[in-house]
């Protein structure tokens, strides 16, 4: 009795036996791991330059070992010995018979080509601590006198894009005492926002839902962080087995 294999049969026949040769030839032969490597800059050349911001291309080496390009934003005002570029404000404002209040500012930024709500910040001068950098930026953004209560360490902003860096004061303001009861600002074309600490992310989602205005990320976190506080469950969520 004779065999007949057609081609489209031989075909797959031949196509399965290549697919096994290749997995046992795998399985002999382990691909081997790339070495790991420490991440680091190898060099950062200038491409542009302007009198605030400059523009660099960084060349450095990622963790697999491959030499890799970047392009990085940097200001050009950093002071010497210090890590920050500037500073955030988190200013409460505490009066009696009032709810605390977050000061906030709202102002014209050109790259987002609209209005945005921030905290009160500024760039930290020559010889100046980040404390005294909030304390007169506070005052001339916002005209209010204050206290600080607390210091970050220096955080990032936008680490794929720059590397600027701020750190985040907390200041306390009596808004009792006299020079807060009717604060002056030194800055044109800085409106200054007050919003209830407790209502923080709900006054700002009306606003939002008013105005054409972007919010910094670092405002909206905290307004998040703020319902998480004051949050009090209505019931015990169910243990699970």
């Amino acid at each position: 009795m004779s065999v007949h294999i057609s081609c489209c049969q031989l075909t797959a026949f031949n196509w399965t036996v290549w697919i096994s040769l290749v997995n046992i030839l795998k399985m002999s032969n382990p691909e081997k791991p790339k070495a790991s490597t420490t991440p680091h800059i190898v060099k950062e050349e200038l491409i542009a330059a302007g009198k605030w911001v400059k523009l660099e291309k960084t060349t450095y080496v990622d963790p697999a070992g491959n030499v890799r390009t970047w392009e990085t934003a940097k200001r050009t005002t950093r002071q010497a010995n210090t890590e920050a570029d500037g500073v955030g404000i988190i200013a409460l404002l505490k009066r009696t018979l009032h709810k605390d209040c977050v000061v906030m500012v709202k102002q014209f930024r050109p790259p987002l080509g609209c209005h945005s709500l921030e905290f009160p910040a500024g760039l930290i001068d020559e010889g100046e601590t980040a404390e005294a950098a909030a304390l007169r930026e506070l005052k001339e953004e916002t005209g209010y006198q204050g206290e600080v209560v607390g210091v970050t360490p220096v955080t990032c902003l936008d680490p794929g894009l720059s590397n600027c860096t701020t750190q985040i004061v907390l200041v306390n303001i009596n808004g009792d005492e006299g020079e807060n009861i009717n604060p002056t600002q030194q800055l044109e074309f800085v409106e200054v926002v007050l919003l209830p600490l407790d209502e923080f992310q709900r006054n700002m989602d009306d606003l939002l839902k008013k105005e054409k205005i972007m919010v910094d990320a670092k405002v909206y976190i905290f307004a998040m962080g703020m319902v998480q506080a004051f949050f009090k469950p209505r019931e015990l969520p169910v243990l699970k087995q």
